[in-house]
């Protein structure tokens, strides 16, 4: 499922693949479009809580009730990384320059978003 938010004017692409058990796992969303972000790894995969894997977290950062769970819906999902685009978590970033970025030098942050905001305006 190809997807396009739409965030500060800009237009990212994101892929959102649904694996066989479905509902039973999350599916994964990676971007296609360059994206600055804490939450994003530099390869465009998302890290939030709730496309992680039902359960325990191995390294106790979440609650089991934080992950995934087979309610949740495109629409539940889409609504959380709308919600991580605008509310960045720099306490356990998936990509760490850009949540340090975000918390000592927040001018140069925004300078590198409206970079990837621009380009994706120029492709959409």
């Amino acid at each position: 499922m190809e997807l396009c938010k739409c965030s500060e004017g800009g237009f990212f692409y994101a892929i959102m693949s649904f694996p066989q058990n479905y509902p039973n796992s999350p599916p994964t969303v990676r971007f296609t479009s360059d994206i600055w972000h804490p939450n994003v790894y530099p390869d465009g995969r998302v890290c939030i809580s709730i496309l992680h894997p039902p359960g325990d977290d191995p390294s106790g950062y979440e609650l089991a009730s934080e992950r995934w769970t087979p309610v949740h819906t495109v629409e539940s999902i889409m609504l959380s990384i709308i919600s991580m685009l605008s509310g960045p978590n720099d306490e356990s970033p998936a990509n760490v320059e850009a949540a340090k970025e975000w918390r000592e030098k927040r001018d140069e942050f925004k300078k590198k978003v409206s970079r990837c905001v621009r380009k994706s305006q120029e492709m959409f």
